[in-house]
């Protein structure tokens, strides 16, 4: 391994010349001096080199596809298009496959949401996402479910890269810039625009080349044994849906200014109905109703019509047409008997971090001293601190240590934690010293 950090040593494979790959026979030529790139510079990627193909959205267009790619060679690039922000659900609204010998694919899941028949023939492919943590639940959902994996985000961690996002590695690595206006579009609408499609299309025009790049990047640095145990680990993991919290509705953004105990109820029972309404909808509950809205309300508790739409958040036509439906929640929390307001949440686990010194500090001292080693290590290995062993792990360690601290406790318990036996590896010496209470200072000798 050497010190010099990835980026600088790829400069010049940041140049088009240098590239793995001519840019596409789609990317129109300059029309002025002002369209070329600068010198040394990444060129803009504005068209798939075998154009912007139209979504797959029949059974025999699919049955077409499954054939290109059975047929095709190589890894198979993949990605998808949620509506966050629009829909209630996180369902995919459109998937992109690319495949050497097979092109680019888009397939609209609406009207296809079983892609089985697909997952049969490119399973045993290495899939290569970015943040594959992301895609993979709602390919799950329609039946494509990887047995291995390349995640190019997650590689970019581990290989030290401060910007890991799809289009700052592409140009770093690549020599090539991708658009990402669309990024935070409503994949849900129909049809899509021309535009939507090509830059749905690029996102998977040069993953599997990022994929190489990165590959050997990792291989130089001596990680990929690291990077396959994490990528295993998605695959094992990585298509379960989110865990359900058991009170969401304590996630509400400004509930920490709700004091009281029956204004916490409001909060809850608006929460509650907006949550049905969205359902119901398939709509973000955000849409239905903003966040601040539900505060104010539990703040103010409004007992008519009149004076809930004064609050803010309330002025929208939509809202007000639901008025009655706010107001019959507010009533609801208002009519609850004491016992059933909500109660100070049962914590699991370790206390916040800012509390340790004040209920315990010896463990406090001990989280410093583990907080200090990771910081180190993952120092000396240039990646983030969190891909080195995540937060929580560190914190529960440190609170309720082995009852005989040794490496061999320490490596159980992290490894019960869900930590990789790379981390494990790197960690447990240094952790089972931390968790150890240093020596007494000797007592201070009268002169």
């Amino acid at each position: 391994m050497t010190d010099e950090p990835p980026l600088r040593r790829r400069a010049a494979a940041s140049r088009p010349e240098d590239a793995p790959h001519h840019p596409p026979s789609g990317q129109p030529e300059p029309t002025d001096a002002g369209d070329e790139p600068a010198a040394g510079g990444p060129v803009l990627l504005t068209a798939p080199r075998e154009g912007t193909p139209q979504p797959v959205a029949t059974p025999e267009a699919l049955a077409e596809v499954v054939a290109r790619f059975a047929a095709g060679s190589g890894p198979v690039a993949l990605d998808a298009e949620r509506a966050s922000g629009y829909r209630y659900s996180q369902r995919a609204y459109l998937v992109q496959l690319r495949r050497e010998g097979a092109g680019t694919v888009l397939i609209d899941p609406l009207p296809l949401p079983d892609l089985t028949a697909l997952d049969e023939v490119i399973g045993e492919a290495e899939w290569v996402l970015h943040a594959a943590s992301q895609d993979l639940p709602c390919l799950a959902e329609l039946g494509l479910r990887p047995r291995r994996l390349f995640d190019t985000e997650l590689a970019a961690r581990l290989a030290g890269f401060e910007r890991v996002g799809l289009a700052a590695l592409t140009e770093q690595l690549l020599g090539y810039a991708l658009e990402k206006h669309h990024s935070a579009a409503d994949w849900s609408s129909r049809p899509l625009p021309e535009s939507w499609l090509t830059y749905a299309a690029l996102d998977v025009e040069l993953l599997v080349d990022l994929r190489d790049a990165l590959d050997e990047e990792l291989a130089r640095q001596g990680k990929s044994p690291w990077a396959a145990e994490e990528f295993a680990a998605l695959v094992r993991t990585g298509a379960r849906p989110p865990r359900v919290r058991a009170e969401p509705w304590r996630r509400t953004s400004g509930i920490h200014r709700v004091r009281g105990a029956r204004a916490q109820a409001r909060v809850r029972s608006m929460w509650y109905a907006r949550d049905q309404i969205a359902a119901r909808r398939d709509a973000a509950p955000g849409r239905v109703l903003p966040d601040s809205a539900i505060i104010a309300a539990a703040e103010l508790d409004p007992k008519d019509e009149k004076m809930l739409l004064t609050l803010p958040g309330f002025g929208g036509r939509s809202v007000r047409r639901l008025a009655r439906t706010w107001l019959a929640a507010l009533d609801d929390a208002r009519q609850l008997p004491e016992d059933a307001l909500p109660v100070a949440p049962v914590v699991e686990g370790p206390p916040p971090p800012h509390r340790w010194a004040e209920r315990d500090p010896v463990a406090a001292a001990r989280l410093a001293r583990c907080r200090e080693v990771v910081l180190r290590i993952s120092g000396e290995h240039r990646l983030p601190a969190e891909n080195l062993i995540a937060p929580d792990s560190v914190r529960r360690l440190a609170w309720v240590p082995p009852e005989e601290v040794t490496e061999e406790t320490v490596a159980e318990t992290l490894r019960g934690f869900g930590a990789r036996e790379w981390q494990i590896a790197l960690l447990t010496k240094e952790l089972a010293a931390a968790l150890t209470d240093p020596e007494p200072p000797p007592p201070t000798q009268p002169r």
